[in-house]
């Protein structure tokens, strides 16, 4: 339940919190924020902060580009920050500061049409329309690494240690204090553990109504580089930073319940639900468009091929990790779809919002996916390949009107102009943009942001 500012700073300062983080996810995923006094909470989140839309148009470069649209570039007007109460926590490791989740107006107080959590709430509005609620459950992996003489390298090097814990693959304990501190923090963390490539883990979190699992989700991502960086080393989800080994995924778990909170993926045996298989063929259906919101950087589309771990054909299969919509065994109350081709970059609003509009696409439009995969479905030639670079996505993405009206013409114009302008300027400073590895641009473009 959402309290008032007077009353959320009583709460505030009873549990000894002074500033209050507000904090919001740009169209590029990264953490923007400012530090509010608690004691002046009425004044100061009133009526905002306010921020400059320019905010949207920012690269990692910090550049400033035209939007187009002719929202940003006439004067850079106002956007207005409204904290949600309801997302405060209390940060474990920074005694006396909390986070809040702003949600991001115009000026007038109308939605945004850019901010992603607004845009994932629109997509969600549709879904109440119908009486239904959508449910997520986000996967996550990241690496450790330090900065040394010769660059970012791994905190680990020994191969091999998959699915393990302990000092072999944590001597220094930020695994475990990692750990500890997202506990505290409250955001659904319950397990995790070193992962398959050296200096790599993963922590799951629970699953939960759509807009509390992104709102989870990125607490998670801010809340791993911050614990990270107070530590001395970085904490990153790039999908690719090392060319020897693999890539960090963001696979989405999903599934649809009623208002009795009754799932309908399933048949009520062994099998799929109608809703489900039309989720299935939407997604497939635009599967090439999602693939810029999935893996949205130059580096995501590195660690998606035939020779790597990562679907790359617009398929679908019953518990099988090679295609990129896995069904897993569960069924009753557990029945629900998985999405494998995210990149740990990847916005969690926006890839949220992506599919999920794709999934009720497919229901509004009785859609019905193809044959299901069996087997190693890399070499399944019947499926298409799913676009091999941030350019073919892009492409499928300003072709695909049908996305366009549920995420809307400004936002996808928007994100676009900022990801085509991260292909030329990759293009124009990479002397081989079409190697297959990782580049020191690539590094200096994404490792710390992301």
């Amino acid at each position: 339940m959402q309290h008032d500012l007077a009353e959320t700073r009583r709460i505030l300062e009873t549990q000894g919190i002074d500033v209050v983080r507000l904090i919001f996810t740009d169209l590029l995923g990264v953490t923007r924020s400012k530090d509010l006094l608690v004691s002046q909470l009425e004044r100061a989140a009133a009526h905002g902060p306010a921020f400059c839309q320019g905010t949207w148009v920012t690269t990692t470069r910090g550049g400033v580009l035209d939007g187009g649209s002719g929202s940003f570039g006439d004067g850079l007007p106002d956007m207005v920050s409204k904290l949600d109460t309801d997302t405060i926590r209390p940060i474990p490791w920074v005694p006396g500061v909390a986070y809040a989740i702003a949600d991001i107006d115009n000026p007038d107080g109308s939605r945004s049409e850019v901010a992603p959590r607004a845009v994932l709430r629109s997509v969600l509005d549709e879904y109440d329309k119908l009486g239904l609620t959508p449910v997520c459950g986000p996967e996550l992996e990241f690496y450790f690494a330090q900065r040394t003489d010769e660059g970012w390298e791994r905190v680990l090097n020994k191969a091999g240690r998959v699915y393990m814990t302990g000092s072999l693959v944590d001597p220094d304990g930020h695994y475990l204090h990692l750990l500890r501190m997202l506990d505290q923090l409250n955001i659904g963390a319950f397990a995790g553990n070193h992962e398959f490539c050296p200096s790599q883990y993963e922590i799951n979190l629970w699953h939960s109504e759509a807009m509390d699992a992104a709102d989870r989700t990125f607490l998670f991502k801010s809340a791993v580089k911050d614990v990270c960086a107070s530590r001395g080393i970085l904490g990153t989800f790039l999908g690719k930073p090392w060319s020897d080994e693999g890539g960090s995924g963001f696979h989405l778990h999903f599934s649809l319940v009623d208002a009795d909170g009754v799932n309908q993926m399933h048949d009520g045996g062994d099998g799929l639900s109608d809703t489900a298989m039309a989720m299935i063929a939407g997604v497939i259906e635009h599967a090439p468009a999602i693939a810029a919101f999935t893996n949205p950087t130059v580096n995501a589309f590195k660690r998606l091929g035939p020779d790597t771990l990562a679907p790359y054909r617009s398929n679908w299969g019953f518990d099988n990790r090679s295609t990129m919509i896995r069904i897993p065994p569960e069924r009753g109350q557990g029945t629900r779809l998985e999405l494998r081709i995210g990149d740990g970059t990847a916005n969690p609003y926006i890839v949220i919002a992506v599919v999920l509009a794709a999934a009720l696409d497919g229901i509004r439009r009785g859609l019905t996916p193809p044959p299901v995969s069996e087997g190693w479905a890399y070499e399944e030639e019947s499926r298409p390949i799913l676009p091999m670079s941030l350019t073919e996505a892009l492409d499928a993405l300003e072709a695909d009107e049908g996305l366009r009206s549920y995420l809307g013409s400004t936002f996808i114009d928007i994100f676009t102009v900022m990801k085509r302008d991260e292909v030329a300027r990759y293009e124009a400073e990479v002397p081989d943009p079409s190697t297959r590895d990782t580049t020191t641009w690539e590094l200096e473009e994404y490792i710390e942001d992301f």
